[in-house]
């Protein structure tokens, strides 16, 4: 499986495949993102995830809108996302408001680390920050793969 052309990772194919990459609750996710006031839709799968990260080309696009969402188009630290190198897997539930969780494959294409937007923690500055360090720290830790 591909999501802009980079292969999901073998954990997470396995979890869209057995039906068990689903939201994992409130708690869950909160004890995991403390920083999120938003709620949030689980991608389903690899189509989902590229659709919705279709929007990443859009608001890259325009300067000021990349500025603002810190969107880069080729190598870029946090707290900025590296488009081309990252994808949603998770979304805001409600339109307009701007919140994501991403894979970020700067720091390993096989285990990416996952990234979530943050527009709470600085009023006004939007940023990208590591919730951990691999996917697979992350499936743990929200109890979707206790392995």
């Amino acid at each position: 499986m591909h999501v802009r052309g980079l292969v999901v990772p073998p954990q997470l194919t396995r979890l869209i495949e057995t039906r068990i990459w689903k939201h994992p609750g409130e708690a869950a996710l909160t004890r995991v993102v403390p920083w999120f006031e938003d709620p949030l839709d689980f991608l389903a799968g690899p189509h989902e995830m590229e659709c919705q990260s279709s929007s990443l080309d859009h608001l890259a696009a325009d300067d000021e809108t990349a500025r603002l969402f810190r969107l880069a188009r080729g190598p870029a630290g946090l707290p900025w996302l590296d488009i081309g190198n990252a994808y949603f897997i998770a979304v805001c539930h409600y339109a307009g408001d701007d919140t994501a969780i991403a894979l970020d494959y700067r720091t390993d294409p096989a285990d990416p680390r996952v990234v979530g937007s943050d527009l709470w923690t600085v009023p006004g500055r939007y940023r990208w920050r590591t919730i951990t360090d691999t996917f697979s720290a992350f499936a743990v830790a929200l109890g979707l793969d206790p392995t």
